[in-house]
């Protein structure tokens, strides 16, 4: 009998290694193909940075509480994320739906009107897409395609021992205006006639609805002259993504718990759903924030910088991956982000 190997063993990122494993490549445009944020293609100085996400209802968005013009703004600034993390500048998208019948033509134009908006902020182009049925609700793909100097590309694969690691914005808020919109809607199901109370938790709800990407910092960095030895954007949570750097680039890391940024709000709503802050903002995902590695040489460049958190550094793979706490005890660090085929708990 033949075996049979279950895709929730292998994980989301294992089961894209497993089929992309040594996949042959027929022009030598492709300057990178799988296996980081995006792809690049292109000759001459300038390349084009090539991505693709898919939003699927049930399982990364729930329209009980998800506006479809937050939504649409969301899969927009999902995809310019990733190009962030390549250094690159938004240019163009495409965008693709499979929609229900329960959907009416002013629920797509509401949906659009998002769409609309990011590319408004982001001054990317649409191109194309397509439109097709759905039997089981709504699924959204958009590509995003970028361009970037070739000698300012960053990929994650690159950072180099004694680099520090810094982190844009703060983390972690994202997943507890989540966590808060999944509580109201628990409690609109057992008593319909409550409404919900969300007065005071703004930024985390924007932070989970309306995240933005960091478009800003990719400018930052190039008026400070610093290009980052590597770079990922924060969407599967930090501690996942720090991971992803150091096993594409063979390191170790140190993690220090009291340099993680957490804004207040996060970290009052934690304490009031009895969770510990920093766990939220090392395995909640979506912040759509920029994780870098930084040469020591520009220490002073980054020092200060209200838009950067230095929260430790590369070191060699023999020593390991570690969080080292406030009490100055240390623990291994572990990835329990986001995984699109994990079961769930």
């Amino acid at each position: 009998m033949e075996s049979r190997t279950e895709i929730k063993e292998l994980g989301e990122f294992g089961l894209i290694k497993r089929l992309t494993a040594e996949w042959p490549q027929h022009h030598d445009t492709t300057v990178l193909g799988v296996g980081d944020d995006a792809a690049i293609v292109g000759k001459g100085d300038v390349l084009s940075v090539i991505t693709t996400d898919m939003l699927t209802e049930g399982v990364h968005f729930n329209l009980m509480y998800t506006p479809l013009k937050h939504l649409g703004y969301k899969a927009v600034a999902a995809n310019i994320s990733d190009l962030c993390a390549m250094n690159a500048s938004p240019r163009y998208i495409t965008v693709s739906v499979a929609i229900s019948n329960r959907f009416s033509v002013e629920a797509m134009d509401e949906l659009y009107e998002g769409i609309r908006a990011a590319c408004s902020v982001y001054k990317v182009d649409l191109i194309g897409g397509d439109t097709t049925s759905s039997l089981g609700g709504l699924v959204i793909s958009i590509t995003a395609i970028g361009e970037v100097q070739r000698e300012q590309i960053t990929y994650r694969s690159t950072a180099q021992s004694g680099d520090l690691i810094v982190v844009s914005g703060d983390v972690g808020g994202a997943y507890m205006g989540l966590q808060l919109l999944e509580r109201e809607k628990h409690v609109y199901q057992e008593a319909p006639g409550i409404q919900p109370d969300l007065t005071g938790f703004e930024y985390i709800l924007e932070r989970q609805l309306k995240p933005e990407a960091r478009v800003d910092i990719v400018r930052h960095l190039a008026e400070l002259k610093v290009k980052p030895t590597a770079m990922i954007d924060i969407s599967d949570g930090l501690a996942s993504e720090v991971l992803h750097i150091c096993a594409e680039s063979n390191l170790g890391c140190r993690i220090y718990e009291d340099k993680i940024p957490i804004d207040q709000q996060t970290y009052d709503t934690a304490r009031d759903f009895n969770l510990d802050p920093t766990l939220c903002a090392l395995s909640g995902g979506e912040d759509y924030e920029l994780l870098m590695t930084v040469s020591q040489a520009d220490f002073e460049k980054i020092k200060g910088d209200p838009h950067f958190s230095i929260i430790g550094y590369m070191r060699d793979v023999a020593e390991g991956c570690s969080l080292t706490f406030k009490n100055g005890g240390e623990t291994p660090l572990v990835a329990q982000g986001w995984d699109a085929f994990k079961p769930a708990q």
